[in-house]
């Protein structure tokens, strides 16, 4: 992409990309996926923290099913997302009187959708780890809950919430099915920018300028983000705290979760009652249509696309846990230098780049760098699985890397004295700690591959298509059994997805949940 932007014709030449910048469409695009990005991520967070509350502080009957059903949205493809915010706010859903079709606040809504449950995880894991005792001493000593708040337990939470905003503006700023399906021809952020440029102009000069333009920016954002997260008050105390019953003045907090929870399950029920009505009355032929093509806009039944990106999942998944076990072995064991540790960081940041840059700029790259040989993957079945395994690596490295940093030196030093070799140490040690996460991580890692459609969208050749680009095929192409079928196929794979989240959630180990 580099070479593409700034070195065009083989010669350096950096002012390409400002002239890409100074373009008035383009600098629309960058306002309004900063100015939507922002707005989602406020509304986001406001919604969050309360919900983070009484999820993780306090006990009540059904609570985990509630944090498992708003962890849902997060893993859900985009493209899933954008259509059933879609069909939520249409002339004929449920909220279609408000008039929001094909405005800038539908944007808004699929956004906080997909990212609210990033909040309530991210800020609750931390809540739930707070030590009690010094809020307890505070209200004895005579401050309100507001001084409570916002002397002890907001200095505290701090680095959670700024972690968990800055996550949430990455992922809206690079949430590319939500834009390409809620915005149309009028909205157009970074991400469908580039693909406009790519796939429809082969502007592929002007596609790359926007891309580095992205990755700038979002080093820059974790550069600031990494600053900002630490903690202010290093004497502050954690614990896994018990919770508590819920008390009077928990009434406005479980109230705007239970608005979250409602706000969470309108679209996905407004998704499942559209796919099941046709011409006014209820019936299952959206999905008797899924065996076949489409009007044969698809070189394969959606049926072969789904069996696609179950098989593509399997391989993406085996290949993100291989490098993210690897990758989080070497940032968590101890080294002894200050350049190592160093060294070290930098790696750790390295792998974490997926989060942040777009995976519609990972296909663009794949599309530009993998064309020739040696390396001209274009034709290879591995091409899409090792794109999204990149895209997924971040949350397996994010999974197992609290877990090993928390093992003990001592155990595996007190197995080596007791004559275990490396091999038996691993086993004894590492891995009866590790399996439970390793198995959440890779539950993470085939739901992100099911989903994910930034990349794929690049490099999914046609007679192979996915899930996901099936359904925006289908919604490209006018007629109520187009649109009913893609409904009816987001619904499975939203099925699918929500029931591997489930299991996974099962599989979370108490005191490290942040991902």
């Amino acid at each position: 992409m580099l070479q593409r932007g700034v070195w065009p014709d083989g010669s350096f030449e950096p002012g390409a990309v400002l002239d890409v910048l100074q373009r008035p469409r383009t600098r629309r695009v960058l306002w309004f996926t900063v100015w939507s990005s922002t707005a989602a991520t406020t509304i986001a967070v406001g919604l969050g923290l309360p919900a983070a509350y009484v999820l993780h502080r306090l006990r009540f009957p059904g609570r985990g099913v509630i944090r498992a059903a708003l962890l849902v949205p997060f893993v859900l493809p985009t493209v899933v997302v954008g259509l059933a915010v879609r069909e939520l706010i249409s002339t004929s859903g449920p909220l279609g009187f408000l008039g929001l079709d094909g405005s800038a606040a539908a944007i808004l809504i699929g956004l906080v959708f997909f990212n609210v449950s990033v909040v309530i995880r991210t800020v609750g894991v931390a809540w739930e780890g707070l030590d009690r005792r010094p809020a307890e001493a505070a209200a004895a000593l005579g401050a309100s809950p507001v001084q409570v708040l916002r002397t002890v337990t907001w200095p505290a939470l701090r680095p959670a919430v700024v972690s968990a905003a800055s996550v949430v503006f990455l992922f809206c700023a690079t949430a590319f099915g939500v834009v390409l399906v809620l915005g149309g021809v009028r909205y157009s952020s970074v991400e469908t920018e580039i693909y406009l440029l790519t796939a429809d102009l082969f502007d592929l000069q002007a596609a790359a300028a926007l891309s580095i333009v992205q990755m700038l920016a979002v080093i820059a954002l974790l550069v600031v983000v990494g600053r900002l997260r630490r903690v202010p008050d290093p004497t502050v105390r954690r614990s896994v705290a018990a919770a508590a019953r819920p008390q009077r003045r928990d009434a406005p907090a479980i109230a705007a979760t239970l608005l979250v929870l409602g706000a969470v399950a309108l679209p996905i029920l407004a998704l499942v009652l559209g796919s099941l009505r046709r011409d006014g009355r209820w019936t299952l032929a959206h999905y008797e249509a899924l065996s076949g093509r489409g009007d044969d806009l698809l070189a394969v039944p959606v049926t072969e696309a789904l069996a696609n990106s179950l098989r593509i999942a399997v391989d993406a998944t085996w290949m993100s846990l291989s490098l993210g076990l690897v990758v989080a072995v070497v940032v968590t064991r101890r080294v002894r230098s200050r350049t190592a540790g160093r060294v070290r960081a930098v790696l750790d940041g390295f792998f974490m780049l997926p989060l942040g840059v777009s995976a519609v700029t990972l296909g663009f790259g794949f599309l530009i760098a993998l064309d020739e040989p040696p390396l001209d993957l274009r034709s290879s079945p591995l091409l899409v699985p090792i794109a999204q395994a990149l895209v997924a690596l971040p949350l397996v490295v994010r999974t197992l890397v609290p877990v090993l940093a928390g093992i003990d030196d001592r155990q595996r030093q007190a197995a080596a004295s007791l004559g275990a070799g490396p091999w038996r140490r691993l086993a004894t040690v590492d891995l009866a700690v590790v399996w439970r996460p390793l198995l959440a991580a890779a539950g993470f890692a085939f739901a992100v591959s099911l989903g994910e459609f930034g990349a794929t969208s690049f490099i999914a050749r046609p007679t192979e298509p996915t899930m996901p680009v099936v359904i925006y095929r289908l919604l490209g192409h006018p007629g109520a059994l187009n649109y009913g079928t893609a409904m009816a196929a987001a619904v499975v794979l939203a099925g699918v997805t929500a029931l591997v989240i489930l299991a996974v959630e099962r599989l979370r180990v108490p005191g490290v949940g942040a991902w």
